[in-house]
């Protein structure tokens, strides 16, 4: 969703929802806000090796993935 803007990306979000009751989709993105809204499975990566895979819940409480997207005393801070 690069280079969209607000109104774009929500509208992209809006119509993948709907495509994914149908269709396997592979989202590659770094919008984190339309890839917590849009995915069952997530595969956090680092310098290209898979990191942690799991549902929002567990990235979103995973403590190495928040240390890496957010910064050890970020995360601490977050906990």
């Amino acid at each position: 969703m690069a280079g969209m803007s607000v109104q774009e990306s929500t509208a992209v979000v809006a119509l993948l929802q709907r495509l994914k009751r149908r269709y396997t989709i592979l989202l590659v993105e770094h919008d984190m806000d339309a890839v917590f809204a849009l995915a069952d499975r997530i595969s956090v990566l680092v310098y290209g090796k898979i990191l942690f895979t799991g549902t929002p819940d567990e990235i979103r409480n995973h403590p190495e993935v928040r240390a890496v997207y957010l910064g050890e005393e970020e995360a601490e801070a977050a906990a």
